[in-house]
């Protein structure tokens, strides 16, 4: 089974609510809400990743200093099995903005459940209501 190494932060604002985005049409698990993150690219650092895929999705700069390993997610889909560290980020550059038509939400610990999650992400709700 091909392994998918994908880096993941939540974002995490003044007031303690955390930034999901919901995956566009046409992408696999479309309408579900995630943390932003993406793919590890050969020779990349998941930190290099974190801070490139929030670049290009959100708009947004931060460094790897601002990157707190939070938890990891392992999860068996179908087709891959999926790795993904997940950092805790509260200081960035700029305004989260969609770059790639995906609607975002700051949404309070307590309230993420409300939100369907692909099956990899949807332990992070504990970590994060635990943390925050």
């Amino acid at each position: 089974m091909k392994l998918l190494l994908v880096s993941a932060v939540a974002l995490i604002d003044r007031d303690g609510r955390v930034l999901l985005a919901q995956r566009p049409e046409g992408k696999s698990m479309a309408g579900l809400w995630e943390v932003p993150g993406g793919k590890i690219e050969p020779g990349e650092t998941p930190e290099a990743a974190l801070i490139r895929e929030l670049h290009e999705e959100l708009g947004i700069d931060t460094w790897s200093s601002c990157l707190a390993p939070l938890t990891f997610a392992s999860h068996a889909y179908t087709d891959f099995h999926l790795l993904m560290p997940v950092f805790a980020c509260r200081k960035w550059q700029g305004t989260p903005i969609p770059q790639e038509g995906q609607t975002l939400k700051w949404v309070r610990p307590n309230a993420l459940r409300d939100y369907p999650m692909p099956p990899a992400d949807i332990p992070l709700i504990a970590v994060l209501r635990d943390l925050l």
